[in-house]
């Protein structure tokens, strides 16, 4: 760490140690002077174990006090620095033994080049996360539009290449919704964790609110007819916060989990999810396809669940299970939630790099 330096910075945290003064983005957080001094044990032998004796020798320096007392100084410093015991980022509990900083401080003389770097790199991230999720999901909503477009229209070429644009814009959407809120969560939490789940949810829920009103008004407005319930609020809610755990899976640091664990969990999350959509009478791309074809009637949508491959899909086991749109639901979410952790586990990738 050099020679003395007269300054620590570790996360948002400055370290003053000539001035004896602790800041958080260059606002003072109140310490008292033992309190203090117990920091700066703690962050000038980072790594290594801090014993329970040691802080008695040098802290209260040979005054009798109970176990109670070095308690409450770490669990004071623990919401000073806004940490949790249960889940550490600055300060570790070594149970029966004593406590340990989990990160290396940097000398603040050699940061004052760059002051804002870390907080630079978050910016970066977060706009990386918004980019890469709308990406996932216009490509995600591209393979869906396709598929159904080969599968299940009458229009020949042109059929599958205005469902293709259009689902893959709807997919643009969801995919923004879902980037933007997670993007503001890094934003406002100067890291990627849990909130990103929260955000990604009720970045769902704007753009499953926003997509299934366009669909259903700019419907009746060319077509005069009343459609159904088609893909909404609800079911954006929910692959919201399954695309937002799976991206806290593909991002955090405390996890390090593998691309290949990560797209695991995403397919299982999202199965889950288009599962929980089926169940509760919602509905993904297939089925509203479905109840377009229905409730309009003269489409070149053809979306039989009797005819080929959808026969297939919409027979033996999965009949006693779901019916069609509840097979589709599984499939679709599954893989929605699967291309945007993949997008996360490239950002991810690409600042391990950096």
């Amino acid at each position: 760490m050099g020679d003395s330096p007269q300054s620590l910075c570790f996360g948002e945290f400055t370290l003053d140690l000539a001035n004896r003064r602790l800041t958080r983005s260059g606002v003072q957080v109140e310490l008292g002077a033992r309190y203090f001094d117990a920091l700066v044990l703690l962050v000038t032998e980072a790594g290594s174990l801090v014993s329970k004796d040691r802080f008695m020798d040098e802290i209260w320096r040979g005054i009798p006090v109970t176990d109670e007392a070095l308690t409450q100084c770490i669990r004071t410093l623990r919401r000073a620095l806004g940490d949790d015991a249960s889940s550490p980022r600055f300060i570790q509990t070594v149970p029966k033994h004593g406590y340990r900083f989990l990160v290396e401080p940097e000398d603040a003389a050699e940061k004052v080049i760059a002051p804002n770097s870390k907080s630079a790199s978050h910016s970066k991230m977060a706009g990386q996360v918004a980019g890469a999720a709308t990406l996932a999901g216009g490509l995600a909503g591209a393979a869906g539009g396709m598929f159904y477009g080969v599968i299940a229209s009458q229009g020949g070429a042109s059929m599958v290449m205005v469902l293709t644009a259009l689902v893959a814009a709807l997919g643009v959407l969801a995919g923004a919704g879902l980037g933007l809120g997670m993007a503001g969560a890094i934003a406002w939490r100067a890291r990627p964790d849990m909130a990103l789940i929260p955000a990604a949810g009720m970045g769902g829920v704007v753009a499953g609110a926003l997509g299934g009103s366009l669909g259903r008004d700019g419907i009746a407005l060319l077509t005069s007819a009343q459609l159904g319930p088609v893909t909404g609020l609800f079911e954006g809610l929910v692959l919201g916060l399954a695309a937002g755990l799976a991206s806290y899976l593909a991002l955090s640091k405390r996890l390090h989990l593998s691309g290949l664990v990560v797209g695991t969990a995403a397919v299982m999350l999202g199965a889950i999810s288009g599962l929980l959509i089926d169940l509760v009478g919602g509905r993904l791309l297939g089925g509203s396809l479905l109840a377009v074809q229905q409730d309009l009637g003269g489409t070149r949508l053809a979306i039989d669940p009797t005819a080929g491959l959808l026969a297939w899909i919409d027979s033996g086991w999965t009949a006693a299970v779901f019916d069609f749109g509840g097979v589709t639901a599984v499939a679709e979410a599954a893989v929605f939630v699967l291309a945007i952790a993949l997008g996360m586990v490239a950002v991810r990738d690409h600042h391990r790099d950096a």
